[in-house]
C-alpha cells in the first residue's frame, strides 16, 4: 500500500523526549510529513498525563526521562489506552532496554541514528499494528520469544484444550505469516486479498485469543512453532 499524505493525517501522533530541541525537531519533522501531532512531554509524569488526555495513535517514545522511566511510562500508557501504540525513539541500541520495552508494551524500536524517512515509515507501520524494529533488533526480540517459549508454562488460550477458541484456516494462515515477521502489506499481497482484510484477521484473532497487540500474537505463533511451517 501506498504511503499517502492523507493516511498520515488520520494518524494523531505525540512526541516525547527531554531534550527540547530533539523534542521540537521530531515533532515538527512529522508534524510537516502530514501526521498530527497532538501532544509533547519532556518528562515521565508528564508524558503519562497528557498522553492520557489525549489518546494519541501513536506515542513516539524516549527511554532516559526525568521523574518517571520510559518504561514505566509505557506500561502506564498502554494499560490506560490499550489502543495507544508505542515507538520507542532512542539512543540505546542495549539488548536489555530493547527487550525491556517491548515486555512493557512496546509496538516498535527505533534508533536515534534513523533518518526522518525511518521515522516516517516506523510511525504509519506502528499506526498500522506491525511491529517496528531497526535492522537487527527484530531478530533479537524474535530470539527472545523463542527462548521464553522454551520454558515451561501453563497452556495459553486456543492451544487445543476443550473448550479453546478455534481460529479458522484463514486466520491461521495469516497468523502463520505474522509469526515470520511479515508486515500486513507482505501479508495482503502473498495471499492476494486487501489489506483491510488482513487487520480484520488479525483483530479477529486477537480477540479470540485474549491477546492485546500484534507483539503478543507474535509471540503465541512462536510458542507453538507457527513460523517453522
Amino acid at each position: 500500500m501506498t504511503d499517502t499524505t492523507e493516511e498520515r493525517e488520520n494518524i494523531r501522533v505525540m512526541v516525547v523526549d527531554d531534550h527540547p530541541m530533539w523534542r521540537d525537531a521530531v515533532a515538527r519533522d512529522l508534524s510537516e510529513s502530514g501526521f498530527e501531532v497532538v501532544a509533547t512531554a519532556g518528562d515521565g509524569e508528564q508524558a503519562v498525563r497528557r498522553a492520557k488526555a489525549v489518546a494519541p495513535d501513536v506515542l513516539v517514545l524516549d527511554l532516559n526521562l526525568p521523574g518517571k522511566p520510559g518504561v514505566q511510562v509505557c506500561k502506564e500508557v498502554v494499560a490506560a489506552g490499550p489502543a495507544v501504540r508505542v515507538l520507542v525513539l532512542s539512543a540505546s541500541g542495549e539488548h536489555a532496554d530493547v527487550l525491556e520495552a517491548v515486555k512493557s508494551g512496546a509496538t516498535g524500536y527505533l534508533l536515534k541514528s534513523a533518518s526522518t524517512e525511518d521515522l516516517r515509515d516506523a510511525v504509519r507501520r506502528t499506526a498500522a499494528g506491525d511491529p517496528v524494529f531497526t535492522p537487527g533488533l527484530a531478530g533479537l526480540v524474535l530470539g527472545e520469544y523463542r527462548r521464553l517459549a522454551s520454558e515451561p508454562a501453563g497452556a495459553a488460550p486456543g492451544s487445543g484444550e476443550p473448550g479453546a477458541p478455534r481460529l479458522t484456516d484463514r486466520e491461521t494462515e495469516v497468523l502463520r505469516l505474522v509469526a515470520k515477521g511479515l508486515s500486513y502489506k507482505q501479508i495482503a499481497e502473498r495471499l492476494v486479498i486487501s489489506h483491510r482484510t488482513v487487520q480484520n484477521h488479525v483483530q479477529n484473532t486477537l480477540g479470540k485469543l485474549q491477546l492485546h497487540n500484534r507483539v503478543e500474537l507474535v509471540r503465541y505463533a512462536i510458542e507453538r512453532g507457527l513460523d517453522d511451517e
